[in-house]
């Protein structure tokens, strides 16, 4: 079977009610913290994508029991510094920055050598960030340079840490806090803004956590060696899969969309404000909250007339997944959008930013990137002819769909290779494009 999509129509209008996927972030979350109980997890809408699989998968070869079904997760844990495995195990962590950066602050016990390997993709991100912090607990890494594959060996003495994280990434700082969950003492973490699921699920699984906010970092300190209870979760859908639709909803005419049930966390939601401030037409509705996480339903409707931005920059974590998605928000502005500080985006999957400004040239709009920034002329009456063809990204699954909402938005004769990148977050993708009525080949 071809690995690649054809399309040659935009979209027609539509009106449609849609659910998403469960949260990423959230499932592998789920299943790292649920492998340190020793007591039964089960989580339903689980996220069954390569990214969670391979989560999964590592944590069966760690020994931990795992049962999967069609409705449900169940996990049986083994407890803090459990794991049973044999020595020289290697764990795949595929192309999860996610799985393979905070399972290592599970393994800073581990009493046998362990390497962590990735696919092509993940072994050219950078780790150190994680490596350095790590080892001031007293576990040994050895890397390629920073980067994967990495052996650990754990310390039997692991000793609480101070560590400023100024880079803005959850992964790093919730590494830090899994290291800290196994370590006796007051581990302290000055970190940058980011995406906070970890601290609101060790909250609620009332482990011992404070947390002082301010305006730029959150101080946080974790008291580790306390048993971890059961946690039985309902995963909300993703606020990063949903962006794709939101985005196909602003850009189409005539059309209108209620997504339900999204995992609207406040470190997530950059896109809606971004977007609200360029004129799109987006709303909450059945906002509640859930195990700590906030949930709605959200409304869009067509947008006509999308104005220009200066993104400020306090959005920049909040929105790190969705900006290839608002640049092509922006293309469509009438005047000029300035993105700055995004040098972060080249640390995904794919140089994103990079990727970003190739997307916009292929559909004509002028822009010019730099190493952490990008500048977008706008064009409000964009409209491809062209033929389009776009591979080689490193299977970067966000690169692909964020291709695919550009030709069903902008038109074109369009081929995209890599399909199957969708698996690693969002294995339905295409389907629910086709259920909105877009013909896809």
């Amino acid at each position: 079977m071809a690995n690649f999509v054809k399309i040659k129509n935009k979209i027609n209008k539509f009106n449609k009610r849609l659910s998403i996927d469960g949260d990423k972030s959230l499932s592998i979350r789920w299943a790292l913290l649920s492998s340190q109980s020793l007591k039964k997890s089960k989580a339903s809408n689980l996220l069954l994508s390569e990214d969670v699989m391979s989560t999964l998968n590592c944590l069966k070869k760690l020994g931990v029991k795992i049962k999967i079904s069609k409705n449900f997760c169940e996990i049986i844990g083994l407890g803090l510094n459990g794991f049973k495995y044999r020595n020289n195990l290697i764990l795949n962590a595929g192309n999860s920055g996610t799985l393979g950066r905070l399972i290592l602050g599970l393994l800073v016990h581990s009493k046998k050598k362990i390497k962590i390997k990735g696919d092509k993709s993940l072994s050219k991100r950078d780790f150190l960030r994680v490596i350095e912090p790590l080892e001031k607990f007293g576990a040994k890494l050895n890397s390629n340079y920073g980067k994967l594959p990495i052996n650990i060996q754990g310390t039997n003495y692991s000793k609480p840490i101070k560590y400023f994280e100024n880079k803005g990434s959850a992964q790093c700082k919730s590494a830090v806090m899994l290291a800290a969950l196994n370590t006796f003492g007051e581990t302290i973490i000055k970190a940058k803004k980011s995406r906070d699921h970890s601290e609101l699920l060790f909250k609620h699984l009332k482990l011992p956590i404070k947390i002082i906010k301010g305006d730029k970092f959150d101080i946080i300190k974790v008291i580790g060696k306390h048993n971890i209870p059961s946690l039985n979760y309902k995963i909300p859908s993703d606020i990063s899969s949903a962006a794709f639709f939101i985005v196909l909803t602003a850009l189409s005419k005539n059309s209108s969309l209620r997504i339900k049930n999204v995992n609207i966390n406040p470190s997530r939601i950059g896109i809606f404000y971004i977007l609200k401030l360029m004129g799109v037409k987006i709303s909450k509705l059945n906002v509640k909250t859930y195990k700590g996480e906030k949930i709605a339903d959200l409304i869009i409707k067509s947008t006509n007339k999308i104005k220009p931005i200066n993104c400020p920059i306090k959005f920049n974590s909040s929105a790190i997944d969705e900006f290839l998605l608002i640049f092509l928000v922006a293309a469509k502005a009438k005047g000029v959008s300035y993105f700055k500080n995004l040098s972060e985006l080249n640390q995904k999957e794919s140089p994103r930013l990079k990727w970003g400004s190739k997307i916009l040239n292929k559909i004509g709009i002028k822009n010019v990137v730099t190493k952490n920034s990008i500048k977008i002329f706008g064009n409000p009456n964009l409209k491809v002819n062209r033929k389009i063809v776009v591979k080689n990204f490193l299977k970067d699954h966000r690169v692909f769909m964020t291709c695919v909402i550009a030709a069903l938005s902008f038109g074109g004769k369009w081929q995209i290779f890599d399909k199957d990148s969708i698996n690693t977050s969002f294995p339905s993708f295409l389907k629910k494009i086709s259920y909105l009525g877009a013909k896809i080949e």
